[in-house]
């Protein structure tokens, strides 16, 4: 399961966050913590999180609900959005203004701010990811506690999506998670896991730029 941080004032503002360290603000506590009520009755076995505050801090409230540590991983940060980082998206679109429509559009090649691009992000979060699932049996549910981008681009990676569909995958809302499930006795398959459910959460949850 993958689930996304709560809000932040930059969330809220629609400033591009990427690596810089935010806290969350007193609706995205809010968020993490009837979020996390709801996560805990899938009784997860592992928790694993970005480094970065307001995914630690996210991941904090369901460690609280579920008794569980937290493993923090640098590889479940953010894109590195280089330029871009602290800029509106009003700003970066009339800064950069041919990048970040290729980048809008789903390229996974174009690179955020001159740094990462999605197809680098999708190879650190699979890696991360990977190296979680030796930790817990076939049954049991693994938490990764990340970002929007960075999600987006972990599960296109995950079901093996080739580079150009990777902008089929839509992003997740603040506290919103995604569920995969790994297939298994299916012979000649071309793919290993599946998307069971996309961008849910609590219906009053509000809805923010997906990135960050």
């Amino acid at each position: 399961m993958f689930w996304r941080h709560g809000r932040t004032e930059w969330n809220h503002a629609g400033r591009f966050q990427g690596q810089e360290d935010i806290d969350l603000d007193a609706t995205g506590r809010d968020q993490a913590v009837r979020a996390a009520e709801v996560l805990a009755t899938r009784e997860p076995a592992l928790i694993i999180s970005s480094d970065l505050r307001r995914a630690a801090d996210t991941a904090a409230a369901l460690a609280t609900a579920t008794n569980l540590p937290v493993s923090y991983d640098k590889r479940l940060r953010e894109t590195d959005a280089g330029l871009w980082q602290g800029l509106s998206f009003a700003q970066i679109d009339e800064q950069f203004t041919q990048d970040n429509a290729a980048w809008r559009g789903g390229d996974p090649e174009v690179r955020a701010g001159g740094a990462e691009n999605r197809l680098e992000v999708g190879a650190r979060m699979l890696e991360a990811v990977q190296d979680a699932i030796g930790r817990v049996a076939p049954a049991q549910t693994l938490v990764v506690v990340s970002h929007g981008g960075a999600i987006r681009a972990a599960l296109a990676a995950l079901m093996g999506l080739p580079p150009e569909r990777w902008g089929a995958v839509a992003g997740l809302s603040n506290c919103h998670w995604s569920e995969v499930h790994e297939v298994v006795g299916r012979t000649g398959a071309l793919f290993s896991w599946q998307l069971t459910e996309h961008n849910v959460g609590l219906g009053s949850l509000p809805i923010e730029p997906i990135e960050g």
